[in-house]
């Protein structure tokens, strides 16, 4: 199977109704032990032998289910044994890793059925099997989930045999991607029956706050005029619904690593439907108000022309009152790192605003802010000749070089939900220097590239596919990266226009406190 001899899909076609109809233990231990014999002999090879340069990492990995007496006969785990231990060690087939490639996990060569239909169980049972069996032996923090794997698939086969209609089998596709508890992990649906719906937005950013949602940032201004609504707007209801019920509802339906990463990404989702209006319920002066009022479609919520002030270029990056220097991560690019060293190198500190998506330049400026090499990361990856396990990945990354020139103030890391990914990295990386405090709230815990693939016609998924630690072994997938200073934004700060992290940060450059 793993050299591609085999039509493994097809395989699977054909034994399925020998095992539903299998009465016995003895029963369905033969059906299986009958297929191996199928499918060629085992050939017994040179004992394999571990390297002693190779670091195993094993917190996944987990073969057990193969001597489960209740389930197998003795025969059948003898046989399984015997292929683990003389299991292939080719180039494999299905599934290939390259941590140096821009697409670093890839099952290419899984066939996706492009007449798929929802209809065939056959179809239905492998997207589960086949989408099981990815996160079984290449995610990296399957030993981190909620719910332990094993008990998700059992619950996940009733939903896949049973779905009575197209949206039940994507409903069920999308609590099986959820139960990863990755901010990496996301859902897209393509199907004939999308193809003519509009999906419409509310214009404005949003926050969820004690239980109640809360305007952040206008996108389209006479859009948000023409409905009163305003940066501070308080909404407590949506379609009748308390935020509260909002949050429950939607638990399994929506992938996040941690509470923070969860009520980021379902605010959109609470504030956006097919439907042309909602019915919102606001909080203003102390009364309920409700109203309806229009959804409008993302080309017109989020068009520039919409927005007041939306030509006014943000600075990368600038010198703030008081000689502290200002940097937008979200927008610097590596070749403004010298320029921007250059201008902030005789300020008192610096504040790295990391609440956005920075473009690869932490190595970059880490030169300018350590005096030598510094270790601050060690990855783990997934090891292919013996699928489950995973590697720790040789030596400990390193960032900085010697420089006595490097930077002298004090530099501040602003972080909270929106910094996923990169941005944690990128956090782990300038919190390599000396003088470095990361002030803001928990981050979205999802480190590490994330691997898009599409599994079948129709359904395209993503999770994170290598792990990532500091170099004494501390985890930052589903904690994210932990601030010496928390402070967390607040409904009344919002309405009085303050960012409250922010300012937590020229407090601290102040009293050192």
């Amino acid at each position: 199977m793993a050299n591609g001899s085999k039509n493994w899909d097809k395989q699977l076609f054909t034994i399925l109704p020998e095992v539903e109809n299998a009465k016995t233990k003895e029963d369905f231990s033969l059906i299986l032990e009958n297929w191996i014999n199928s499918l060629g002999d085992v050939k017994e090879t040179t004992p394999i032998i571990q390297s002693k340069d190779i670091k195993y990492f094993d917190k996944n990995f987990d073969l057990s289910w193969a001597s489960n007496s209740k389930v197998f006969s003795k025969s059948l785990s003898k046989k399984l044994k015997f292929i683990e231990v003389n299991r292939y060690q080719g180039k494999q087939y299905f599934v290939q890793y390259d941590p140096e490639s821009d697409n670093i996990l890839k099952f290419n060569n899984d066939v996706k059925y492009p007449d798929f239909k929802w209809t065939d169980k056959n179809l239905r049972i492998l997207t589960l099997f086949r989408y099981w069996n990815y996160v079984q032996y290449f995610f990296p923090y399957k030993y981190q989930m909620d719910q332990k794997w094993d008990i998700t698939l059992e619950k996940m086969i009733p939903l896949f045999m049973e779905a009575k209609n197209e949206d039940d089998f994507y409903d069920a596709m999308q609590r099986l991607t959820v139960k990863l508890n990755d901010s990496h992990v996301t859902f897209y649906r393509y199907s004939d029956q999308d193809s003519n719906k509009i999906l419409n937005y509310f214009p404005a950013k949003c926050k969820i706050i004690d239980e109640k949602i809360v305007v952040t940032e206008i996108l389209a201004d006479s859009l948000a005029e023409t409905q009163n609504i305003k940066i501070g707007t308080v909404i407590t209801k949506v379609n009748n619904k308390t935020i509260k019920q909002i949050i429950a509802e939607n638990r399994d339906l929506i992938a996040a690593s941690n509470e923070a990463a969860y009520l980021n990404k379902l605010t959109e989702s609470a504030l956006s439907g097919y439907s042309d209006t909602v019915e919102l319920e606001f909080l203003q002066d102390g009364k309920y108000i409700t109203k309806t009022i229009n959804w409008y479609d993302e080309h017109d919520s989020h068009r520039n022309e919409y927005k007041k002030g939306a030509k006014t270029k943000k600075e990368k990056f600038k010198v703030l009152e008081n000689n502290i220097g200002y940097v937008d991560m979200g927008i610097l690019n590596v070749k403004n790192v010298p320029d921007m060293i250059e201008t902030l190198q005789s300020t008192k500190a610096i504040i790295f605003d990391v609440r956005n998506y920075p473009k690869n330049t932490n190595y970059t400026i880490a030169e300018y802010l350590n005096p030598k090499p510094t270790e601050f990361v060690k990855f783990i990856d997934p090891d292919l000749s013996f699928p489950g396990r995973y590697i720790w990945r040789n030596g400990v990354e390193t960032c900085g070089r010697i420089n006595p020139e490097h930077y002298k103030g004090k530099v501040i890391l602003l972080i909270n939900e929106k910094s996923i990914s990169h941005s944690e990295y990128t956090a782990m990386c300038l919190k390599a220097a000396p003088k470095v405090t990361i002030i803001g709230s928990q981050t979205a815990g999802a480190d590490g590239a994330n691997a898009r693939f599409h599994i079948m016609k129709g359904f395209q998924t993503s999770f994170t596919c290598y792990g990532v630690f500091y170099p004494n072994l501390k985890e930052t997938q589903r904690i994210g990266i932990v601030p010496d200073i928390e402070i967390k934004q607040t409904i009344k700060g919002i309405q009085e226009g303050r960012d409250e992290i922010f300012d937590r940060a020229l407090q601290f450059i102040e009293t050192g406190k």
